[in-house]
């Protein structure tokens, strides 16, 4: 009996000592980019829980096994049969109850994190984020910003609203943790919440897979000071373009027509913007119709009321009347005119 419980002793220190040293390693090797977020924080108090629970439980079955090959293995010489026992109720009923309540508390643990994830802060900065195959874009409401880089104040909750023109998306800054799935559909506004609070610049990514150029659906993402933000904000504001045209060329960049329009005569998916003010436009239902400003006009707000002859229908998002403004649709249109 002393020498059962002396093994006993012997294994508990030994998984002691195994998880130990596996968690220690799985910290050092630094499985987790850096916190740059409040959200951070949070997430990786669940991640380090379940990191000291791998550790346990895989030293807890190598170490029994391994003492039990090494300390209880048949000698030379020995053929007799093992012991024979049916079963241990107890053990049994221990393996079952104890896995049940860490399950349970596991659930209660992340669904506190959960919370405090979402905690919301009604002083939070609201920025608006179109994905599209295959670019992001940032609005900024309050400031009348709109950029391809996302520029963030430290320690500031940032509201996203997110919402796609083409397909499923995915925003995915890995130091931040979190991420949410960005849908289609001008109705199907996703939020997510974001404190940072480590300066640095990062990469929003997509984390869904998208279509051919997925991998390159990144842009840059710089957390800065209060003040350098405001600097930021400030040349933003001054860099107003005057011109229509120019403007309408970048609503055309940001809005992913060019995955779809060339201006250089290409044929894409849709018709090339080259040339196409003023020209007759041969339609799908045997029709003919001028290029002219009312027909641009319906072509983006309506895609699918005239289909140009030789091009698939339903093919162009029905969104763009939700997410352009009619100033915009008229830039586009002015950018369009400049295609000779």
């Amino acid at each position: 009996m002393k020498g059962s419980v002396r093994q006993f002793v012997l294994v508990g220190l030994l998984v002691i000592a195994s998880t130990a040293g596996l968690f220690y390693l799985m910290e050092a090797i630094g499985l987790l980019p850096v916190q740059a977020a409040v959200q951070a924080v949070l997430v990786d108090r669940v991640f380090n829980l379940y990191f000291f629970l791998i550790a346990f439980f895989y030293s807890l079955i190598a170490v029994f096994v391994v003492y039990s090959i090494v300390v209880f293995r048949a000698r030379k010489g020995d053929l007799s049969a093992g012991v024979y026992f049916k079963g241990n109720s107890p053990l049994e009923i221990v393996w079952t109850v104890v896995p049940l309540i860490l399950v349970i508390g596991l659930a209660f643990y992340g669904a506190r994190n959960l919370a405090q994830v979402r905690a919301v802060d009604p002083g939070a900065m609201v920025i608006k984020v179109t994905a599209s195959q295959w670019a992001f874009n940032f609005e900024y409401p309050e400031l009348g910003i709109k950029s391809r880089e996302l520029y963030l104040p430290v320690d500031r909750q940032v509201l996203f609203r997110m919402t796609s023109l083409d397909v499923i998306h995915n925003f995915w800054v890995p130091e931040f943790r979190i991420k949410q799935d960005i849908l289609p559909g001008a109705n199907l506004v996703k939020e997510l919440r974001i404190t940072p609070n480590r300066v640095g610049n990062y990469k929003v990514m997509c984390a869904q897979l998208c279509g051919g150029a997925h991998a390159d659906m990144v842009a840059k993402v710089a957390v800065v000071s209060a003040k350098d933000f405001q600097n930021w904000a400030t040349v933003q504001v001054n860099k107003t373009v005057k011109d229509p045209a120019v403007r309408g060329k970048t609503y055309y960049t940001e809005n992913g027509c060019a995955s779809c329009h060339s201006v250089d005569g290409s044929r894409l998916t849709g018709p090339s913007f080259k040339g196409l003010y003023g020209s007759q436009v041969d339609l799908t239902d045997g029709t003919q119709v001028s290029a002219d400003a009312a027909y641009l006009q319906k072509s983006i707000l309506e895609p699918n009321a005239q289909i140009v002859k030789g091009y698939a229908p339903n093919v162009m998002p029905s969104e763009y009347v939700k997410v352009l403004t009619d100033a915009q649709v008229n830039d586009i249109i002015e950018y369009i005119k400049t295609l000779r």
